[in-house]
């Protein structure tokens, strides 16, 4: 009888294992289905406002957005404003395009200068804020990578502040829909802590405690000395940023299309463990980006300035984009989704998030495209053409690569 209840109970287990992982793989199936995705550029759906700035955010229930797992969201912050501080369960990547740096480096704590295009980098438990003392708005771009392994929770973005927090009116916390749910993701933690007890576990009057508890996002304020930022000092010995102009010279440059910058973990350490990575590009006008597909995650593209005409095609044959991205909106490219980018008239800087800290991509025209590897005789059986025009499309494009001047095309 023992016997025969044990084997009863083994089969049980056994069975929901099995409807447990039938469950789990077309779930993952369902979330790796993205041949019907229909890549878009984005602007932000929605702005929290306060004293000290606001936040934009971009919809991560976009389909796009879903597919990458990232969540993306614009910050700005007034002259003299603290964003207060807060912590994150998944790492971040902010590229700071309108900066004015102060005391960040502890050889530079009472010194003051103007930064370039910055990329910092925050991962995921660490407390962190910002202070801008400069003269003009801070404006960043943040990309919260949802599916990194640091976060054991779910794929919706979360904010959890130490301080301030979205103020919440009655018909605020009757409304439903995106709104809603961007207010929520923006409360103070200590708020639902007893006044008493978190008292007297700091040993401080409630009266403190109380203004702990007291709601608003970011702050103005004037702070007469910055001694440091206390990120790199307290938290973490690695850098955490870089500046992307200091470089000599760009990563890749063109004299007739332009030049890309990238960031990887061979440039910043930390991008290893944030498993993240960043790239700020200039298209010169008419110029174009060679069509390519990214071997390692998905690729985010903010546009900082310009236009471009972006197209990306899925595993089945099907274009899912086809549009003109203008400055301020965001798209995103998939991983193994071949796409290309041709810029306006009045060319196109953008910047990349990634969702690897070693980014890899094969590129399909230039000089060190997968065309150009391909012997002759592959290519004119396959697309059935002569042997001088496969020779031609293996190397009209001569030594350009990735980036890709003007060309007329001659029949």
């Amino acid at each position: 009888m023992a016997v025969t209840t044990r084997l009863l109970l083994a089969i049980i287990l056994f069975s929901a294992f099995l409807l447990s992982a039938a469950n789990a793989i077309r779930e993952y199936q369902g979330q790796q289905d993205q041949g019907g995705t229909r890549l878009l550029d984005v602007s932000p759906s929605d702005q929290i406002e306060s004293e000290g700035g606001f936040t934009e955010l971009w919809d991560e229930n976009e389909e796009q957005f879903q597919c990458a797992g990232v969540a993306p969201l614009r910050l700005v912050i007034h002259c003299n404003s603290l964003s207060l501080p807060k912590f994150h369960p998944m790492p971040r990547l902010t590229f700071q395009s309108q900066t004015f740096q102060a005391g960040q480096e502890p050889r530079e704590e009472r010194g003051h200068g103007r930064g370039g295009d910055q990329h910092q980098k925050v991962h995921p438990g660490a407390a962190h804020w910002c202070y801008n003392d400069g003269e003009e708005e801070l404006v960043a771009v943040a990309v919260y990578d949802l599916n990194h392994r640091s976060n054991q929770l779910d794929q919706n973005f979360r904010t959890f502040y130490l301080a301030g927090g979205v103020q919440e009116s009655e018909s605020q916390r009757a409304q439903t829909g995106l709104r809603k749910q961007s207010t929520q993701k923006f409360q103070n933690i200590f708020r639902a802590f007893d006044t008493e007890l978190f008292a007297e576990a700091f040993d401080i009057p409630t009266e403190i405690v109380k203004k702990m508890q007291e709601e608003q996002t970011e702050r103005q304020q004037w702070w007469e000395e910055i001694i440091g930022n206390g990120l790199e000092e307290n938290i973490c010995t690695m850098k955490i940023r870089t500046n992307i102009e200091t470089q000599r010279r760009a990563d890749i440059f063109s004299r007739q299309a332009g030049k890309v910058n990238h960031v990887g973990r061979q440039k910043l350490s930390i991008l290893e463990y944030i498993d993240m990575s960043a790239s700020e590009g200039t298209i010169y006008p008419n110029a174009l980006m060679s069509p390519l597909w990214t071997l390692t995650g998905h690729s985010v593209v903010y546009v900082e300035r310009g236009d471009a005409q972006v197209q990306a095609v899925d595993h089945t044959g099907q274009q899912v984009m086809n549009d003109k991205v203008n400055q301020g909106e965001m798209f995103v490219a998939p991983q193994y989704f071949p796409a290309m980018i041709k810029a306006g008239e009045n060319g196109f800087e953008f910047v990349v998030f990634r969702t690897s800290s070693q980014p890899m991509n094969n590129q399909l025209a230039g000089y060190t495209s997968v065309i150009r590897a391909m012997p002759v005789e592959v290519l004119t059986n396959a697309y059935q053409i002569s042997p001088n025009e496969a020779q031609r499309l293996k190397i009209n494009r001569g030594g350009e690569s990735l980036l890709l001047s003007p060309q007329r095309r001659s029949s």
